[in-house]
């Protein structure tokens, strides 16, 4: 009877593994002399955790609808590094004679259009999300890649660009954009018509057919979201980092599954949460936080975060079984 009970709160095993990641940050935080807490819980540092969970808390909010739909998108971190090169190359050579702010909506239509493609071939031709989506993260990569032939574009450093990449680099701007995009997000999965068809397709794509659903076009949509908030999540990056990068974004599709799996959505589909994808790359962006603190080497970051999303896979296996 508890088990069951247990079984009706998704969120508590996430949250669980938030507030764990939490007390080892805090067990293991450096001090500063002179400091009357640990440096982890300082407002400057959780206002740096708020800011490095921005860019791939955006992509999992994609992600997770996109898992719960039964399919994946692999191409989010690449579609990161396409808006970020294009909208620095547009900002810094068309922008010039025009709005500042064309570079945003060509960085966002390029990316939506990577998007919305990945759903008409999926939906229409029934191939696998798995290749479909990695056949696009390759394509998008090159692209970026070629635009800006290989280079990186500087923007921000002159005084047409600065106002512009100066205000939406600022983490005043990022964080809140990162909550309007999971509030969007959350709102799209469960208070709308589309979100309960996204958990009907995910739950039985055939059994959502029969009963007069119209799976192809949840998927185009719930695909051309995702890549639409990639975009928004490219230009923040451009702004933060005042570089169009076409290697940017390098494993972010990765991060953006963690968050989404640790949080409690299975990557069979029909199953997840908003809140739970947040508390997910809430315990990563801690979890990197603190080992930055600690000086561990990135490689080692890497091991603990795969780790990480076998552990959290292998609790929601249990949970099924556990409640079977």
């Amino acid at each position: 009877m508890i088990k069951q009970r247990l079984s009706q709160y998704g969120w508590l095993r996430p949250l669980a593994t938030l507030v764990f990641v939490v007390i080892l940050a805090t067990a293991f935080s450096p001090w500063r002399a002179g400091e009357t807490y640990p440096v982890f819980w300082q407002k400057a540092n959780l206002a740096n955790v708020l800011r490095q969970i921005s860019d791939i808390g955006i992509l999992a909010m994609g992600m997770t609808l996109v898992i719960i739909s039964g399919g994946i998108d692999l191409s989010v971190g690449s579609l990161l590094a396409l808006s970020c090169t294009v909208f620095a190359y547009i900002f810094t050579t068309v922008a010039a004679a025009h709005s500042p702010y064309s570079g945003v909506l060509a960085a966002l239509a390029m990316t939506a259009g990577f998007g919305l493609v990945s759903g008409v071939v999926i939906s229409k031709l029934r191939m696998q999300p798995f290749i479909v989506t990695l056949a696009a993260m390759i394509g998008a990569r090159g692209l970026s890649k070629w635009l800006v032939s290989n280079q990186t574009i500087a923007v921000g450093y002159d005084a047409r660009t600065a106002a512009v990449v100066n205000f939406i680099g600022q983490k005043a701007f990022v964080v809140p954009a990162f909550l309007v995009v999971t509030v969007v997000a959350f709102i799209l999965l469960n208070n709308t018509r589309f979100g309960r068809y996204l958990y009907a397709v995910g739950g039985s794509e055939d059994c959502a057919r029969l009963s007069g659903i119209n799976v192809t076009w949840v998927k185009v949509r719930v695909y051309l979201f995702s890549g639409f908030i990639a975009g928004i999540a490219g230009v923040l990056y451009c702004c933060e980092t005042h570089q169009g990068d076409p290697k940017a974004g390098m494993s972010y599709e990765l991060d953006a599954i963690a968050a989404a799996v640790i949080g409690g959505t299975s990557l069979a589909g029909g199953k997840g949460s908003i809140l739970g994808t947040v508390v997910g790359a809430l315990a990563l962006g801690i979890l990197s936080n603190i080992l930055g603190l600690k000086n561990v080497d990135e490689n080692v970051q890497w091991m603990l975060k795969a780790v990480i999303i076998l552990a959290a896979v292998w609790l929601q296996l249990l949970g099924k079984k556990k409640t079977a």
